[in-house]
């Protein structure tokens, strides 16, 4: 037998993955076009396993029978195309980390808010006693976790990238939380594609077990008969639904046993962040979560940085970190979770966005907006008559103190960008990272 294993990618997916392959006997090679971190080349090293940066020594890898790549290589990428015609088996980390577990599995995508409800989701398992890990497109890598593979369960969150190469994954409980237009560049412009790769959670749970889906997205609820085929299906709703938000208290009823939580108890705020948390406790609930610890883990939760994170109140004015915000949609939620006036700062690389789709809310709430950003010409256009003030900078110091003199007491400085950050910052993180500093430091 073949016990060629390449992995395209060094990251931490990848290199958890080399990781996982060793341990069970696997002759593994490491292949990145990039610079490897040195985190990674450090493990590498240390554990016998070669690698490469910089390039790919193309003869090498076809002769592997198995290689796992990163989620980010493209299927478009001249070598993934090589290796599809010579017949090569390519899948992900997640497919291979699940081959050596018997763990239970969830697996979290949408979107937007898969990372809020994903940690939600871990932290009320974590809540009700059980032993539980966090992998998939955040923490450590799935692959590293099962080469010990201590836990009863995983809590996966699962991208769109993820799905595309998973094959024979079984998942116990799969939540889909939205779709709404992203990532269109890897799905040849047809938003179709996109759906469909969504979808494709579904497919991957074994047959018995559980759907949860929001019927407030449109994607979602017109294709979940086929896709759900087989599973028991528990569907969700801000309203209008068995499961739903009234009178400023959320109820939802998984396996006939009714959970009803005071929204103000639940520590994320928002009415996306509602639909996040009745997710997270439909899995939970379904994992055997008892409502007791569900209602007290709504109220402990503490979410990642970067989403809808209070950083400060300065002179009565709180400032809001929402740096992960990198689309219209997830702009949308940001803005309605705010009754105070907003002093909006938004911009980066533009993804394509309709912006009309917030103009109702922008112009409701938003007293001002701060363009940051390269070129903010799209998003000056979009606004400058639906806003009374509209500014534009590429100095992140500056487009906090243009806020600090616009914003007066009971307002919200809120920074959602709407777009990708690499115009000016290493990532949304980086972004969010020195936003936080900057106001901290006022």
């Amino acid at each position: 037998m073949n016990r060629k294993l390449t992995i395209l990618g060094a990251g931490e997916s990848g290199t958890g993955a080399a990781l996982l392959g060793k341990a069970k006997g696997y002759d593994v090679f490491v292949s990145d076009m990039g610079v490897i971190k040195e985190q990674y080349v450090k493990e590498l090293s240390e554990n016998g396993i070669e690698f490469e940066s910089g390039r790919h020594s193309e003869a090498r890898i076809l002769e592997s029978q198995l290689v796992i790549k990163s989620p980010g290589i493209p299927e478009s990428a001249p070598l993934i195309r090589k290796l599809r015609a010579n017949g090569n088996l390519i899948i992900g980390e997640i497919e291979f980390a699940a081959k050596y577990t018997a763990a239970k599995l969830i697996g979290i995508t949408g979107t937007n808010g898969k990372t809020t409800t994903t940690l939600l989701t871990y932290h009320l398992l974590k809540e009700g006693g059980f032993n539980v890990g966090l992998g998939g497109n955040i923490g450590k890598s799935f692959a590293r976790q099962v080469i010990e593979d201590k836990h009863d369960w995983y809590v996966l969150e699962l991208s769109s990238f993820q799905l595309d190469d998973c094959y024979e994954l079984k998942l116990d409980i799969a939540v889909l939380l939205n779709i709404t237009p992203d990532h269109l560049d890897r799905y040849e412009y047809d938003f179709e594609k996109y759906i469909a790769s969504k979808m494709r959670i579904f497919h991957l749970v074994h047959l018995g077990g559980h759907a949860v889906y929001s019927t407030d997205d449109h994607q979602s609820g017109k294709n979940i008969s086929s896709a759900a085929r087989g599973l028991k299906v528990h569907p969700f709703s801000l309203g209008g639904d068995a499961s739903e938000i009234l009178y400023d208290r959320l109820f939802f009823t998984p396996l006939n046993v009714e959970v009803s939580a005071p929204r103000a108890d639940i520590s994320i705020k928002g009415l996306h962040n509602m639909k996040n948390a009745m997710a997270a406790g439909y899995a939970a609930s379904l994992a055997g979560v008892s409502e007791e610890a569900v209602i007290k883990g709504f109220k402990t939760f503490k979410n990642a940085p970067h989403r809808l994170e209070s950083v400060r109140k300065i002179d009565g004015v709180e400032y809001i970190n929402d740096s992960k915000a990198t689309n219209v949609d997830s702009v949308f939620y940001a803005l309605d979770a705010f009754k105070t006036p907003i002093v909006w700062i938004a911009g980066g690389i533009d993804k394509g966005n309709d912006y009309s789709l917030i103009n109702a809310l922008v112009e409701e709430k938003v007293k001002a907006l701060i363009c940051l950003g390269k070129d903010n010409s799209k998003l000056f256009t979009a606004f400058e008559n639906l806003v009374p003030t509209v500014k534009a900078t590429d100095d992140l110091i500056k487009a906090i103190r243009m806020a600090k003199e616009l914003a007066s007491p009971g307002d919200t400085v809120l920074l959602s960008p709407a777009c990708a950050s690499f115009d000016l910052f290493k990532n949304y993180e980086d972004r969010g990272d020195q936003f936080r500093a900057a106001v901290l430091s006022i």
